[in-house]
């Protein structure tokens, strides 16, 4: 989910290169066509907007043309500084960031319970889900209410003895359209977090920070007391 450009894109590439039969989703109906024409008997797409109210049927539809699904992967999201705070951008962000998240992510978790089928799902979060950053309130925010919602249906489906894990991606800044506004130290390629990010798939790791620099600057700025957080000058 989120095939169209970006991170998305590059995941998609690297699972049709491997040969793979892959559902790719996203907004952009021509970007998406342009996936499935590399690979048409092993790609198919939708156009799907997960903002939208029956975005979750459109999902499982796309699933019974794949003949099913072991794999959900929710890259689909936004952000934007908003020092401002507008509250326009705000809900907009959350729209976005929680609640088409929210759907479409229950959509993948039902699925793999209802059909009692062995599965996984990841998502892209990022590492501003550590720390509250000023100039991105509710981008913050979101991110850190994907992971919490990730944990919680973790444990859900230990309950449900239900046989699906979770992999959440943490990236620092990575070169997209999203950021073409604002300075943003150690830039890195979208095709390296996707690489990165697959592995990490691959390996059932439970949650990944890509790159190491940014694994060391999560790690520290943890140490930071909230206080002295709460106080830092933070922009870009």
């Amino acid at each position: 989910m989120g095939a169209t450009s970006g991170i998305g894109r590059e995941v998609a590439l690297l699972y049709i290169a491997r040969g793979y039969r892959v559902g790719v989703a996203g907004r952009r109906s021509e970007l998406l066509e342009e996936l499935r024409r590399m690979a048409p008997e092993r790609v198919e797409c939708a156009t799907i907007d997960i903002t939208r109210e029956g975005a979750e049927q459109q999902l499982l539809t796309l699933v019974e043309c794949l003949g099913g699904m072991d794999l959900y992967f929710h890259v689909s999201g936004t952000g934007q500084q908003n020092s401002d705070v507008d509250t326009d951008v705000e809900l907009g962000v959350l729209e976005v960031n929680a609640l088409g998240f929210t759907r479409m992510v229950t959509t993948a978790f039902n699925y793999f319970v209802e059909n009692g089928r062995k599965g996984r799902i990841a998502v892209v979060s990022s590492i501003a889900s550590t720390r509250g950053l000023g100039v991105s309130p509710s981008y913050s925010a979101s991110k850190a209410y994907k992971e919490i919602y990730v944990q919680s249906l973790s444990q859900l489906a230990h309950i449900k003895k239900a046989d699906i894990g979770f992999t959440v991606i943490r990236p620092g800044f990575v070169r997209t359209a999203f950021l073409k506004h604002g300075n943003y130290p150690m830039l890195m390629k979208p095709e390296k977090v996707a690489r990165t990010a697959v592995r990490a798939v691959d390996r059932g790791r439970r949650e990944k920070v890509i790159d190491w620099r940014y694994a060391v600057l999560v790690f520290f700025w943890r140490l930071i007391p909230r206080c002295v957080w709460e106080r830092l000058n933070v922009h870009n």
